[in-house]
């Protein structure tokens, strides 16, 4: 009787924390996925954004500057395509992921004979959004429930490079690791509205930084690289993943 019990609580702390489409506001789109090499190659970025839209979707670009209602990035799904390997076939499908990473809708398979590229992965795209179409996605309203312990996951988020410094400092107390100011790759710290953004002797904006709920780790962003500045042993480290493989990047920053 009490497993009985504990796997119906457990049940529904689980349905507690599912997510529909339906509870996102927009969706971000990166400028480029993993199987292409430069941004926007095939137009896949443009096909993408066109068919979200097509689909009901408010949609920005990874680096589009997007309206002030959307600050909170958990609010927001972020799309990605993958490409299947087949025989002389095009597969593609669209994951639209939460901002910890985590899948919330994978769509069928699109597929494509054709043999020239663009017209090859223009057809398998959309043939994927057709599954997507069916969803009638329309904001829900509800909230996106952000569990607790996953707070210092969250993946980084998408935001427009500009040298310009908002006049209001963020109000993070930063525990920084003490900088060393003869490094030659030293970053400095300048506050923006919801972070910092770091810049090099130039000056050129280099990374963006993002308030988290903790003091010694940041949401980062750094050209079309995403991950997180993190504070160990001393030092800040960027993290990312590339081909499915942590990376950690040693970082001297000023704050």
């Amino acid at each position: 009787m009490k497993i009985k019990f504990l796997l119906t609580a457990l049940l529904f702390s689980v349905i507690g924390f599912s997510q529909s489409v339906n509870d996102y506001k927009a969706v971000i789109i990166p400028l480029r996925y993993d199987f292409i090499k430069t941004d926007n190659q095939y137009r896949l970025a443009t096909r993408t954004k066109s068919n979200l839209l097509k689909a009901g979707f408010n949609a920005f670009y990874i680096n589009e500057e997007i309206p002030a209602e959307l600050n909170d990035r958990c609010q927001l799904l972020y799309v990605d395509v993958k490409k299947e390997g087949g025989f002389l076939v095009t597969k593609l499908f669209v994951e639209l992921k939460d901002c910890y990473g985590k899948v919330i809708y994978t769509s069928e398979i699109g597929k494509s004979k054709e043999k020239d590229y663009e017209i090859a992965y223009r057809e398998a795209l959309d043939g994927a959004f057709v599954s997507v179409n069916s969803l009638h996605y329309k904001y829900s309203g509800n909230p996106v429930a952000v569990p607790a312990t996953r707070v210092n996951t969250v993946a980084s988020l998408p935001v427009v490079a500009t040298a310009a410094v908002a006049t209001t400092a963020a109000a993070t107390t930063v525990a920084a690791p003490v900088a060393d100011v003869s490094d030659p790759n030293l970053l400095y710290a300048q506050p923006t509205e919801n972070g910092y953004q770091l810049i090099d002797k130039t000056p050129k904006v280099v990374m963006k930084l993002f308030k988290t709920s903790r003091s010694d780790s940041f949401i980062a962003i750094k050209d079309t690289v995403q991950g997180t500045l993190n504070a160990k042993d001393n030092q800040w480290y960027f993290e990312y993943y590339q081909n499915d493989k942590l990376v950690s990047e040693k970082v001297t920053v000023k704050f």
